[in-house]
């Protein structure tokens, strides 16, 4: 992605302006989801925005940390928009019926207190990246995949929502389990 990345910052693209892009292309995704019904081919497109919108998480990122232009307003809103995203998405999945109303408001409460430990463990100083089954590249990429094989096996999306609903509370448990553990660690090397 570094290669992609500096591309991007020679034509000009900004960490901001790729998270901007990012939550537009989610939003489009979460449309093709939601009237996938009625637009042919909007199964393929609503992941391939899905992806885009992901790579441009990513390279906002990337480009901030190489380019220097890491700010604490953007990290903020980097995060809300990425929530914004995963939010999106189950909703769309949900509203366009392609799977059961109660997997998706599971999996998309799941998806959101994945990122909020995260979030908040890390204020309290204890990093919590890569802990856990199903962060939000591995949600992506289940989403994704599970809307290609939709095409050619009906239900396939419905069960990868039942899948994230039950990984992104693992995930979660997994999360506090840590901080718990961490947290007691600190508190005991603290004088």
């Amino acid at each position: 992605m570094d290669s992609e990345a500096k591309l991007a910052h020679n034509m000009g693209f900004t960490p901001n302006r790729m998270s901007a892009i990012g939550i537009f292309l989610a939003v489009v995704s979460s449309l093709m989801y939601w009237r996938w019904q009625s637009v042919q081919s909007s199964l393929v497109l609503a992941s391939v925005f899905l992806l885009s919108s992901g790579c441009c998480d990513m390279l906002d990122g990337i480009i901030a940390r190489t380019y220097g232009q890491v700010s604490p307003f953007g990290g903020f809103m980097d995060s809300l928009f990425d929530r914004y995203a995963d939010a999106l998405i189950f909703i769309g999945i949900i509203l366009g019926g392609l799977c059961n109303s109660f997997w998706g408001l599971i999996a998309l409460t799941g998806s959101l207190l994945v990122s909020y430990t995260r979030a908040r463990a890390e204020a309290e100083g204890i990093k919590m990246e890569t802990k856990g089954l199903a962060e939000r590249a591995e949600r992506l990429i289940i989403v994704a995949t599970a809307t290609f094989l939709e095409i050619f096996w009906q239900g396939a999306l419905s069960w990868a929502v039942v899948l994230l609903a039950i990984l992104t509370n693992i995930t979660v448990l997994q999360r506090v389990t840590y901080f718990y553990k961490a947290s007691y660690e600190k508190k005991m090397l603290t004088p």
